[in-house]
């Protein structure tokens, strides 16, 4: 009896049970458990100590011993770094090796490129098993800056059998590097629930942001711009929540003190939960996305899942997707004026005319349609794309 060739994941992000991180990586173990429904799963990861353990359904994990810091915070130019990350370098290798050789390999994805690619390709050399590699910003947009990287880098994209990018942009300038096509791919992770009620037609209609309460994220321009809206656009909101946390604490409660005091209907909470955020999406009318600096943040394909209009300010691939879609609207640029512009002709908007492209959106954004794409690749080991 043949056995089906596997597919093997190599990353520096995914879960350890029982250690309090299951939120980080989770779009590669949703990634993984997705694609094992169609053939067998090897990841290779960090972990506190190199080991083999059984994950899902036609998932193992090969874990190879990482320090507790983020490689992407160790400083070679300081000796004690240096040591551990000539070892992680080693190690994840090492367990590349071991993941490719446990049986059959049809394929190595690298998720991301530095240093998973730089691990796929060495093991690709060694056993004639092709590798692709999908790229995330700090791939491009921070180790692609540093000449003796970019060179690598280059060479890690190059050789790959196909490439994949995390954002649109991100794609453009992957290409630049690497000197070849590459395929946008966005990441996504598992929604479990779906939005059973038709859209809102008519006001008063309920605000969500959900996120970090940083700069970057601009909850400190949404506070401004609610700030700015008028007696007769809060007739028809219902209600604004905010939820999430962060180093804008302080100005973020007091800006909401100044909302309820003037009698507008504001409700503030900590992080959500997975599970409460699907809730409060499924609730909204409209997702708030005000950020400074963003390329495809996560809540905005869950909202598309769930169904949920977005307001968004005109950054990373967010002008792009909303326009192309037509699943929200778009500030006409990143300042507290023009997105409580933006919010106004949200309020007015004739929403019925969203759904199709929300459904379009949510079909480009699922785990479904990444596993097969990713596995219609691995099928055509040999051809480049």
């Amino acid at each position: 009896m043949s056995v089906q060739p596997a597919i093997v994941l190599v990353t520096t992000s995914f879960p350890i049970l029982g250690d309090g991180s299951e939120a980080a990586g989770s779009f590669v173990s949703d990634l993984a458990e997705e694609l094992a429904k169609h053939l067998p799963v090897r990841v290779v990861a960090p972990g506190a100590h190199s080991t083999r353990e059984h994950w899902a359904d036609n998932v193992e994990v090969f874990r190879f011993a990482a320090p507790d810091k983020p490689l992407s915070t160790l400083k070679p130019w300081m000796p004690s770094d240096l040591l551990a990350i000539r070892r992680v370098l080693a190690a994840g290798e090492a367990a590349t090796r071991e993941a490719a050789g446990a049986g059959p390999t049809a394929h190595i994805l690298a998720l991301w490129a530095l240093p998973s690619g730089h691990w796929a390709r060495r093991i690709s050399r060694e056993t004639g098993v092709p590798y692709s590699v999908w790229t995330l910003g700090s791939d491009i947009w921070t180790l692609g800056r540093i000449p003796v990287v970019r060179g690598h880098l280059r060479r890690v994209l190059r050789d790959a059998h196909t490439c994949y990018s995390d954002g649109l942009k991100l794609a453009d300038d992957t290409r630049r590097i690497g000197g070849r096509e590459v395929e946008f791919l966005p990441s996504t992770r598992r929604i479990e629930r779906t939005r059973t009620t038709p859209l809102k037609s008519a006001p008063p209609y309920r605000l969500l942001f959900l996120g970090r309460w940083h700069p970057n994220k601009g909850v400190d321009l949404l506070i401004d711009a609610l700030k700015l809206l008028r007696d007769e656009d809060w007739q028809r909101i219902e209600t604004v929540e905010i939820c999430g946390g962060g180093p804008l604490e302080p100005l973020v409660k007091q800006g909401v003190a100044d909302l309820l005091a003037a009698g507008r209907p504001i409700e503030l909470r900590g992080y959500l939960d997975k599970a409460a955020a699907e809730e409060a999406i499924l609730r909204a009318d409209y997702l708030l996305i005000p950020s400074r600096i963003e390329s495809i943040p996560v809540v905005f394909s869950d909202a598309m899942k769930l169904g949920c209009p977005v307001v968004a300010t005109p950054v990373g691939d967010l002008d792009s997707l909303v326009t192309h879609y037509r699943c929200g609207e778009v500030a006409t640029e990143v300042s507290r004026d023009a997105f409580a512009e933006c919010l106004r002709r949200s309020l007015t908007a004739d929403r019925r005319s969203l759904s199709p492209g929300i459904f379009e959106a949510a079909v480009r954004f699922s785990l479904d349609t990444l596993a097969t794409r990713i596995q219609s690749s691995t099928s055509n080991p040999r051809g480049r794309e």
